[in-house]
Parts: C-alpha cells; sequence; structure tokens
C-alpha cells in the first residue's frame, strides 16, 4: 500500500494503520477514498433487502444476522475508507470476524431441526470472537487480522465444499462460482497492494477523461454527479484559460 499523500480533507491526516492504492481527497474534500467508500453500497443495500426477505419467507433469525451482518460490515468499509481513522477501520475490520462467525454457524447448523440452538459452537466462537478483538486492540497488526478473517473463510470453504460434494451436487455450479469470484477479488486485493506504485503510475497515463487522477492531473475539472441521487457518474471540464 502506497502512503498517504500530502493532500488534506476534512477528516484530517489519517491514523489507520492502512492506506490503500487510492489517491486521499482526490474527489471529495469530504472523502478521503471516494471510490472504494462509495463501492461500498454493494455491500449495504442487497443485504438489508436480503434481511427483510428472509423475514419474510419465515427463515430463523440467524439467517437474518447474517444479511445483517454483512450489511454492517458494508457501512464499517463506508466510514473507514470515507475517513481514513483508525476508530473506523475497527468498525470495518471487527464486523467482518464478527459477521464471518454468524456464517459459520449457520453453514454448520443447516441441516439442524428447525429453529434449534447448538449452545456449543456459539461459545466457541464467541470464544474465538473476542479473544481475537481484545488481542487486535493490543497488537495493531493487520496481518493478525488477516490470519484471523483467513481461518474463518477457510471453514466456510471446507464446509461448503462438503456440502456440494455429499449433500447437494447440484449446487456445486453455485458453489464453486462463488468461490472463484472471492479468489478473483482476493488476488485484485493483492495486485492493488503490491502493485500500487505501478498502478498510479499507469492511471496517469491513460487517455483524458477515464479517471479523476488523469483528469485532475491535466487540470481539468472533474465534477461528480449522481445519478438518481445514488450512482456517481463523472463529467470533465477543461480548465478555463484566464
Amino acid at each position: 500500500m502506497a502512503p498517504s499523500l500530502d493532500r488534506q480533507g476534512y477528516w484530517g491526516r489519517p491514523t489507520s494503520t492502512l492506506d490503500w492504492c487510492e489517491e486521499n481527497y482526490i474527489v471529495s474534500f469530504y472523502i478521503a477514498e471516494y471510490w472504494n467508500t462509495v463501492s461500498n453500497l454493494i455491500m449495504i443495500l442487497p443485504p438489508i433487502y436480503g434481511a427483510f426477505q428472509t423475514f419474510r419467507d419465515g427463515l430463523e433469525f440467524r439467517y437474518i444476522c447474517s444479511f445483517l451482518g454483512l450489511a454492517a460490515v458494508g457501512v464499517g468499509s463506508w466510514c473507514f475508507h470515507m475517513t481514513l481513522l483508525y476508530e473506523m477501520q475497527l468498525l470495518d475490520e471487527l464486523p467482518m470476524i464478527y459477521s464471518t462467525c454468524v456464517f459459520v454457524y449457520c453453514l454448520y447448523e443447516c441441516f439442524k431441526q428447525e429453529n434449534t440452538i447448538s449452545f456449543f459452537p456459539i461459545a466457541l466462537l464467541l470464544i474465538f470472537s473476542t479473544s481475537v478483538t481484545l488481542v487486535y486492540l493490543q497488537w495493531k497488526e493487520p496481518v493478525f487480522h488477516q490470519v484471523m478473517y483467513g481461518a474463518l473463510v477457510a471453514c466456510l470453504v471446507m464446509r461448503s465444499i462438503f456440502i456440494v460434494t455429499w449433500v447437494y451436487p447440484w449446487l456445486r455450479p453455485l458453489c464453486y462460482t462463488s468461490l472463484g469470484i472471492f479468489l478473483l477479488g482476493f488476488l485484485l486485493w493483492n495486485i492493488d497492494n503490491i502493485f500500487c506504485d505501478s498502478l498510479r503510475a499507469s492511471r496517469k497515463m491513460l487517455p483524458p477523461g477515464v479517471g479523476v487522477i488523469r483528469s485532475t492531473y491535466l487540470k481539468y475539472r472533474p465534477k461528480v454527479k449522481f445519478l438518481c441521487g445514488v450512482w456517481p457518474t463523472l463529467h470533465i471540464e477543461p480548465q478555463r484559460m484566464s
């Protein structure tokens, strides 16, 4: 990840232990990483709809919690990328652990009788999430969080492969497609981390109008307008000569 630029915005100098490849406060004075922020809408709106639909379908409360947990991660990620403050980073990263614990519980309990509660796995997951929280608050090392999150994801993957192999083989295409999309996202995340300097240099070589960074570099005046009040669209106006 590239170091933070000197450009200052509404939230001040970043205090988070992570600062991503997107340049800070380029699009908006009030949003540190604009595109990383608004892209979280896909993590907020569909899960809210999913929780509502789950409630209407009468499924167990744990599935509603799964959708709401995913939405909470989206809200936390929005706040983190908008501010780059350490407190907001925790609001993003800790719900990732908590919500994935809910996913693990749901997936490992999916063959139990309706409305039954297994207290042993709940206790294990509570101990795990509490331990991760306490350690991470004292040892502010992002790699620790990433490893703990990866362990939970590994549990999900192993359980999913077991289900589609031995129980519901007709779900294999869905499972493997989901896994492939997740691995693609993980690959792109690593590319963003490892090759940030090269990616920034490449963006500056793009034709005018392709991105906000390039248009700002060329002294154009990028303006972001919102389609239907939600989706951002970029409009480029050349700098007027005095």
